[in-house]
């Protein structure tokens, strides 16, 4: 708003700039009008369609491998050696889905036991391998 005490009235005189509230006007009206074509143009969206005769895949029950401090092996909590260890590798690798090889050791086991362990399911062919852990309390 702005005042001035000059004119043929002697008293103030308040004028309403509306200059920018033109410009702003303009401005939108160039974008509507920029905008608005686009609006009436259709996409097409090539969505896929769900088949219901595809059965779900139930993923295998993960194997677990334990790793005791001494070296001996587990598989499903039955005792293997190494030979019987690398043929179940074999088999369970050619599974399709192939199953997840989840090693579990001690504490204190020691690393080149387990890392011969998980370089031996690599050679068989195991793609999926997890470690787990156990709480404080051993459990």
């Amino acid at each position: 708003m702005s005042m001035s005490t000059g004119g043929s009235g002697g008293g103030p005189m308040a004028d309403i700039n509306v200059t920018p509230m033109v410009d702003v006007m303009l401005v939108l009206l160039i974008i509507f009008m920029i905008t608005a074509p686009l609006m009436s143009h259709k996409i097409r969206i090539d969505l896929p369609q769900a088949n219901p005769n595809v059965q779900e895949v139930n993923p295998p029950e993960p194997i677990d491998l334990s790793i005791k401090e001494n070296g001996e092996l587990a598989w499903n909590d039955e005792p293997v050696t190494d030979a019987i260890l690398q043929a179940q590798l074999r088999v369970a690798a050619q599974k399709n889905p192939q199953p997840e090889l989840q090693i579990r050791a001690d504490k204190l086991t020691q690393w080149q036991k387990i890392a011969s362990v998980m370089a031996e399911a690599k050679s068989a062919g195991m793609v999926k391998l997890g470690f787990m852990t156990t709480g404080a309390n051993g459990q």
